[in-house]
């Protein structure tokens, strides 16, 4: 009786840790310090349906804008490579994303060196967080979140999520107040262990579901 009591309690521990495993957005405490600000954010929808969080200032009209100053993508904080994470791998990830955003950033305005009355600065960043081994307890700082799905107990095996945390905004130029916040939580590809390592194709797509939506976003169906 005490045993099955004890597993009863232990798969319940599990299910609940999947559950928190499981949040779409990212949480406060994944927060990385990149944005001064992030009241505001509220839970939406990007264009191409993924799950963001945003915050968009209510008087915000693209119109008033001709152009927009380009700060380069970086890691915050600095990454540390790993066994599983290698720095080849961080190289390629963070060059990409600058290409693939930049480019879709351009599309929406011109792309300045200075900024002008009505332009906008961008800056963004592939922010450091950290590797869940065992329930939520942080133990090692990296630009890309590996969370355990599903529960050892009941599988006998751990496959591993992969995530990429990014967080931007859009300042004007003429405030220097931010009219447009962004943090977003990406799914990349699934890893068959905590052995496998990652490679720039795991998490390719997030990255081009990014730009894509950098591309779509329409000010007026969030507000």
């Amino acid at each position: 009786m005490r045993t099955n009591t004890l597993f009863k309690v232990a798969a319940l521990s599990g299910l609940l840790l999947l559950a928190g495993c499981a949040s779409k957005v990212a949480a406060p405490d994944q927060y990385s310090g990149f944005l001064k600000d992030y009241s505001g954010l509220k839970s939406t929808t990007s264009a191409t349906g993924k799950p963001t969080l945003r915050w968009v200032d209510p008087s915000y009209n693209e119109a008033n804008y001709d152009s927009i100053v380009w700060n380069h993508i970086t890691y915050y904080p600095a990454p540390k490579p790993t066994t599983q994470i290698g720095q080849r791998t961080l190289d390629e990830l963070l060059n990409y994303t600058n290409d693939k955003m930049k480019n879709a950033i351009g599309q929406r305005k011109p792309i300045v060196a200075t900024p002008g009355p009505r332009s906008l600065i961008f800056r963004g960043a592939i922010t450091g967080v950290s590797s869940q081994k065992e329930g939520l307890q942080f133990y090692e700082v990296v630009p890309v979140a590996l969370v355990v799905a599903g529960t050892q107990m009941a599988t006998g095996h751990r496959t591993m999520d992969t995530h990429l945390y990014f967080e931007g905004e859009l300042i004007d130029a003429k405030t220097n107040k931010p009219v447009m916040k962004v943090v977003r939580k990406g799914e990349g590809k699934e890893l068959n262990n905590e052995s496998t390592p990652m490679t720039f194709a795991t998490l390719k797509q997030v990255v081009d579901d990014m730009a894509t939506d950098a591309t779509m976003f329409d000010v007026h169906k969030t507000q």
